[in-house]
């Protein structure tokens, strides 16, 4: 079953991803929590409404009691695990991938679920091993619970003028009403809630996604624009100037609002994933935090977010945890980040401008069949076993003025890489270093022709 992914299930609804496989995802769930409690939410996808129905058939033929949130963003769905008392959840979502796809993310008792659980649950399928009983389900209303625990954080301030762009997804209500209540003016973008996200793609990440956002802060002379993805866990911020902020810079600067007061080896900890610039550690070493890389995906930063007992996390996709939370949150980010700059009394532009700038690639994302790419992974880290070597995720080689990284895709015949360096030059001589020492990977970059 290839929708299972290395953190949560996803597919083309379907195609594997069918009712029926639902509600035999719901009981093989049930049976793993033995028949426990289990808060299920949806995202906006046409799709949703019948898968979210055949797991909670599935959950409830299991003997499990079942929660139904409704339509929540996924940060709200793990702040009602909590809130509820209930030992695992499950939302129905395909996150940032196009309308014709869907999926689950669940959690199992406190923890993300990995590899291994999903391993579990699949072979509870595909052995027919399910667990019988006769649970029940009510309706949880878990909205207003969710806006009022993050609302708290945040003290009225200066007010500001906010484009928030939902997308048409999960966030189209509940974003723009929390923002207006905590004392900020809104200018709503796509928030009307429609799954087949006609108005754009519902991954914000993309610059081109969000090029129209970046236009109407400039028109509308917004603070700020806002971009939240489907299930509305990621958000990706616009500044004064139209421009698209990328994650690790964000990041950046919520590492300058956290740690000048923060008190405790784990509140000091930021984790942040592989992907991002070396300014994100110079930013957290400078003030006397701890640096902690970590494999890029959602599940890895929170469990390393959790087990570090750390105060901040940030992927470079626009994932962003917190401490108190214990989990990501996007809405949480955006107020956070409105509070920034209602208290600085500086444009987010002039704060950003302040933040180192290195000249880093996009992930270049190269077909590669497994077999080589396993080959060129092991060639690239004997070829530089002169550098300091990271495998965390992929192989990360680290030079005097900058980094190369080549990692696996877990899904497709792809092998990823991101090359950073001090300055353009920089960065054009760690390419030529790669791909003379690996010819395997000049080709691919096309910088080694004559290997």
């Amino acid at each position: 079953m290839s929708i299972f992914k290395s953190c949560d299930v996803r597919g083309i609804y379907n195609g594997e991803l069918t009712p029926a496989f639902a509600f035999d995802f719901g009981r093989a769930v049930g049976t793993m929590l033995q028949g426990g409690s289990v808060v299920v939410a949806g995202d906006v996808r046409p799709s949703t409404p019948r898968l979210k129905g055949a797991l909670i058939e599935g959950l409830i033929s299991s003997g499990c009691y079942v929660a139904d949130a409704g339509l929540v963003p996924t940060s709200a769905l793990y702040f009602a695990q909590d809130w509820l008392s209930v030992d695992g959840a499950v939302m129905v979502t395909a996150s940032h991938n196009p309308p014709g796809y869907n999926g689950f993310k669940l959690k199992l008792g406190q923890w993300p679920i990995f590899e291994e659980g999903l391993q579990t649950l699949r072979t509870h399928i595909e052995n027919e091993d399910f667990r019988q009983g006769q649970g029940y389900w009510n309706r949880a209303d878990v909205l207003q619970a969710y806006q009022s625990q993050i609302e708290q954080h945040f003290d009225l301030g200066q007010s500001l003028r906010v484009v928030v762009d939902a997308g048409n997804g999960c966030m189209s209500r509940i974003a723009p009403e929390t923002v207006r209540r905590v004392g900020h003016t809104v200018i709503e973008r796509f928030c009307e809630i429609d799954g087949r996200f006609p108005k754009r793609d519902p991954n914000p990440a993309v610059a081109a996604h969000v090029a129209g956002l970046a236009e109407q802060v400039l028109a509308e002379e917004a603070d700020l624009g806002i971009a939240f993805d489907g299930d509305g866990d990621r958000v990706v911020f616009v500044d004064d100037k139209g421009r698209i902020q990328a994650g690790d810079r964000s990041l950046v600067l919520f590492i300058r609002q956290r740690l000048p007061s923060a008190q405790t080896t784990g509140e000091r900890t930021v984790v942040y994933d592989i992907k991002c610039s070396s300014v994100v550690k110079e930013e957290i070493e400078r003030w006397h935090g701890v640096a902690q890389v970590e494999r890029s995906g959602h599940a890895f930063i929170k469990r390393t977010l959790m087990k570090k007992k750390a105060g901040l996390a940030g992927e470079i996709s626009g994932h962003y945890f917190f401490g108190e939370l214990q989990r990501d949150d996007a809405l949480f980010a955006s107020l956070l980040m409105l509070q920034i700059l209602s208290q600085s009394g500086q444009p987010l532009s002039t704060l950003m401008d302040d933040i180192q700038q290195y000249a880093i690639t996009p992930d270049l994302r190269l077909p590669c069949s497994p077999e080589k790419r396993s080959a060129i992974l092991a060639d690239l880290q004997a070829a530089f076993a002169d550098h300091e070597i990271t495998t965390v995720d992929g192989v990360r080689v680290d030079f005097e003025r900058g980094w190369a990284l080549a990692r696996p895709s877990v899904t497709e015949p792809l092998i990823t890489l991101r090359f950073e360096g001090r300055t353009e030059a920089d960065l054009q001589a760690i390419q030529a270093e790669i791909s003379g020492r690996v010819p395997a990977l000049g080709r691919l970059l096309g910088t080694n022709s004559g290997s």
